[in-house]
């Protein structure tokens, strides 16, 4: 019997430490704990200019701190409510918290036009009204090529899902 009893015990004690494992980690997704791209050498200059997004997203920098907006979805778990913003701000870089590294601020100061990713009826009866202003951070980061990219976080933290913006291409 004394051995029966030390095996439940190693169990309860290991399941004990799997429990407390599994709280401290329950909200531990690729986003939450996001520490930056450590990028410092991006330039005003290099960031101006244009921006799109494979979902039709287009957003304008210029070199004097405006910002043109076109179709922008909510950061975080803005993005659930499932509008998408136009309009005009202003946007500045900047470097993040601690070594995290550099970030791009955009300000929506005046909405023109509000679009649906989603009908409201898939939203649901009691979907938010879209706000006027709004303010994303984009991280900046380097693609493989040495290429700019800017990005943020959106949804539930867990998923890590990645909302990527890369150079607007001449046409």
């Amino acid at each position: 019997m004394v051995g029966g009893s030390r095996l439940r015990l190693s169990a309860a004690a290991l399941g004990g430490l799997v429990l407390v494992w599994a709280l401290l980690t329950a909200c531990a997704g690729p986003s939450q704990y996001y520490a930056g791209s450590g990028l410092h050498d991006a330039t005003v200059a290099e960031v101006a200019g244009g921006w799109r997004n494979v979902e039709g997203t287009r957003v304008v920098l210029g070199h004097d701190g405006t910002a043109l907006v076109e179709r922008l979805d909510g950061q975080d778990f803005g993005f659930d409510d499932g509008w998408r913003l136009s309009g005009t701000g202003t946007w500045r870089l900047a470097d993040g918290d601690g070594d995290g590294g550099q970030v791009v601020r955009l300000e929506l100061t005046a909405r023109t036009r509000v679009d649906r990713r989603l009908p409201v009826t898939a939203i649901g009866a009691s979907a938010p009204e879209p706000p006027s202003t709004y303010s994303w951070e984009f991280s900046v980061d380097r693609d493989r090529r040495g290429a700019l990219t800017l990005f943020f976080f959106y949804g539930d933290p867990d998923a890590g899902n990645a909302y990527v913006m890369t150079r607007e291409t001449a046409s």
